[in-house]
């Protein structure tokens, strides 16, 4: 509560065991005692920021793979970034190329698009769509920025991957089973190139230095 400047003023913090996740409620007075209302500007991002110190101050840890994940439970934007997560980690061991990949993803409805460098042809990042949904590739899981993805395709490539014998329908599904004989897509090495996972697409930017071309 200090480091989010919620100090002297009144609130109440209630711990709840109503459903299966334990959670915490926090309401807090913005006016404090002194008459004066305690800013809540970007408090979802500071709060983001807080959390993650103070989980590393008390050497807690974050819960680790999106399977465990409740994904009937998801919201928006969520329920598409993991229809993404799902269709991606199925089909990225399974092709050999970016021209494949695209493809396949076109066909369980998700759009392709590749950041270019400048006014070349150099490809730095990738980004899905999906219901009208528009995520970075590392956004979706930091194993999907254009480099990993870039790299694990060159290995398949070199192992001679097909798609042929992709069957995949149902992105969103809880029961995927498929298993990459390559080994986990968490422990892709990135290969030389920038990696769009320490970019944030969504922020202002040059227009001029940077373009987006979609793969329709």
């Amino acid at each position: 509560m200090n480091k989010m400047g919620i100090t002297n003023t009144q609130y109440i913090v209630g711990r709840h065991f109503d459903k299966e996740h334990p959670h915490l409620h926090i309401i807090y007075n913005r006016v404090d005692n002194n008459g004066i209302t305690i800013t809540d500007s970007n408090d979802r991002f500071r709060s983001e920021k807080i959390c993650k110190e103070l989980t590393n101050h008390h050497g807690l840890y974050f819960s680790t793979g999106k399977e465990n994940v409740k994904e009937h439970r998801l919201k928006e934007p969520d329920a598409t970034r993991y229809e993404i997560y799902n269709a991606l980690k199925v089909l990225i061991p399974r092709c050999s190329n970016w021209e494949q990949l695209v493809n396949e993803l076109r066909r369980n409805g998700i759009n392709t698009e590749f950041k270019t460098k400048g006014n070349s042809d150099e490809v730095q990042g990738v980004r899905f769509e999906k219901n009208s949904y528009l995520f970075n590739g590392s956004k979706v899981d930091r194993s999907f920025s254009y480099s990993k993805i870039d790299y694990q395709l060159s290995q398949n490539n070199k192992q001679g991957i097909s798609t042929n014998q992709i069957q995949y329908n149902n992105p969103s599904s809880s029961v995927i089973s498929t298993v990459s004989t390559l080994g986990s897509l968490f422990d892709i090495q990135p290969g030389v190139g920038v990696d769009d996972d320490k970019r944030d697409f969504f922020k202002a930017k040059k227009k001029k230095k940077r373009k987006f071309g979609r793969q329709m």
